[in-house]
């Protein structure tokens, strides 16, 4: 979930490289090791960020590459391979790759007619199951030419261990231009060199770069444990309470949700399964309005509505839904790229038939969830879990993650037109991982349209397009709130 801040991308000319952050880190987090490798023994666990941009047209495509080429020079990470240590001993390490070719990521197909926006769909998602070549850098991007009217898509896919969604979005303003016209002295600088970086080269920066930390941890441990023996002295219950609070938060943190999973959603499997939703951003903010809620309780509220129209479609019965929701932890002076996210987990009330009042809870849900002091305890322990034999870490993360029915995730989009290569940019469509659960769903605010991205796990998800309609019946239910508070202000 974002912070509710849009962002909006500067204009090319107004670029300044020496502020451009995005990805600094030589090393990835010990969270983003443990998303790289889980993959590698459990496919499901496979993380890609899709997002798929609907254009008015189709672009220039000679624009288009000097676009991804002049990206690759202000932004080094496009051209960086993950290189692991010698003997698993350390964290990968990004390294530019001798051998990048814009060629392979950067690719373009034109659909046979007829074709409309879900073929495109479908390439996307078949592009979205192909695993990376991890000997390259973990990204791709496609040009999709040849709908019927006359638009076009552009899709890229993106390793999670590069970035989060919010990164994601601050990398892709890079690509997207304020203006139609080519911008022809915009500030640029020459490609970062090649690195032959072997693993044992990488594990050798790894001990370096942990002797070179080592100082820096031991201080922050006799600070942070002195500061502990002054609050303990001092004030003696102060710190005992909040070390009762701090375990509580913990235990309902690491707790699963009190819900027992859909009998219809169990299975699990490779397949996916792309749906698309917009909706009005006012109309949706009118809807919440009118229920006491946040956009993204409406959001969440819609999307629980359609779980529980499709177990009735099929006759079966439904409680509360097992589900996740990515919280962005970013703060304003934090670096763009990486992975700055935590995850809550808890019961939706699908069984409130009311929209409204199902609105209600899941902001009285989240906003408690959002208080909670142990909310980054994954990024506290990813240290330890990554430390686990890549099997058994594996385990543990389908463990917690095919408990879930579902996950939301709600990103602040872009608020002013943009345009790629030429091509005014319609819709922006995000696909969100689903490594385990059923559905992930993604919402990108756009020009003033609320645009949704709906992951469908196959194999739990045996309808999709009855899954979709009744999403849409389920949205339609609670825009419908902010429709009847109009009419009756009318009166």
């Amino acid at each position: 979930m974002a912070d509710g801040r849009p962002f909006v991308p500067p204009s090319a000319v107004d670029v300044d490289l020496s502020a451009v952050g995005w990805g600094q880190s030589r090393t990835m987090s010990d969270f983003e090791t443990g998303m790289w490798r889980m993959e590698e023994v459990e496919p499901e666990l496979r993380t890609p960020i899709v997002a798929v941009d609907v254009l008015d047209r189709a672009p220039d495509w000679e624009r288009l590459v000097q676009a991804h080429e002049w990206a690759s020079h202000i932004v080094p990470r496009i051209r960086m391979r993950a290189v692991e240590p010698a003997f698993g001993l350390g964290n990968p390490m990004w390294s530019v790759d001798p051998e990048f070719d814009l060629d392979y990521h950067l690719r373009r197909v034109r659909l046979p007619e007829p074709a409309d926006l879900d073929h495109a769909l479908r390439i996307c998602r078949h592009l979205a199951t192909e695993p990376f070549d991890k000997a390259r850098p973990p990204w791709m991007a496609l040009l999709i030419e040849g709908l019927d009217d006359g638009r076009a898509v552009y899709v890229v896919k993106t390793h999670h261990s590069i970035t989060d969604g919010m990164g994601g979005i601050q990398m892709m303003a890079l690509l997207h231009s304020r203006r139609a016209e080519p911008t022809p002295n915009k500030p640029d600088r020459l490609p970062a060199p090649p690195e032959h970086l072997s693993d044992i080269s990488a594990l050798y920066e790894e001990v370096l770069d942990g002797i070179r930390r080592t100082p820096r941890r031991i201080a922050g441990l006799v600070s942070g444990t002195v500061r502990t023996a002054v609050a303990a002295v001092t004030s003696p219950f102060d710190a005992a309470g909040e070390a009762l609070d701090y375990a509580g938060s913990l235990l309902r943190v690491v707790t699963p949700p009190p819900a027992t999973g859909s009998p219809l959603l169990r299975e699990r499997g490779l397949g996916r399964w792309f749906g698309i939703l917009e909706v009005g951003l006012p109309e949706l903010k009118a809807a919440a309005h009118a229920a006491g809620g946040s956009v993204n309780d409406a959001y969440v509220a819609a999307l629980l509505g359609g779980f529980r129209r499709y177990h009735e479609e099929l006759g079966v019965p439904i409680g509360k839904i097992p589900m996740g929701m990515p919280i962005s932890m970013r703060a304003a002076a934090d670096p763009s790229g990486g992975n700055r996210i935590a995850a809550v987990r808890f019961a939706g009330p699908a069984t409130e038939v009311n929209p409204a009042a199902r609105i209600r809870k899941v902001r009285a849900i989240v906003l408690a969830l959002r208080e909670e002091p142990a909310l980054d305890i994954v990024e506290a322990a990813a240290p330890l879990l990554v430390r686990l034999p890549n099997r058994l870490l594996a385990t543990w993360y389908l463990s917690q993650s095919k408990g879930l029915d579902m996950q939301a995730s709600n990103v602040a989009g872009v608020p002013v037109p943009v345009y790629l290569a030429g091509a005014r940019i319609e819709r922006m469509f995000p696909f969100g991982p689903a490594p385990g659960c059923a559905v992930m769903a993604t919402m990108v605010s756009h020009v003033g349209t609320c645009c949704i991205g709906v992951n469908l796990d196959t194999a739990a998800v045996t309808e999709p397009a009855l899954f979709m309609r009744c999403l849409q019946e389920g949205l339609d239910e609670v825009v419908a709130l902010g429709t009847v508070t109009e009419g009756a202000g009318d009166e």
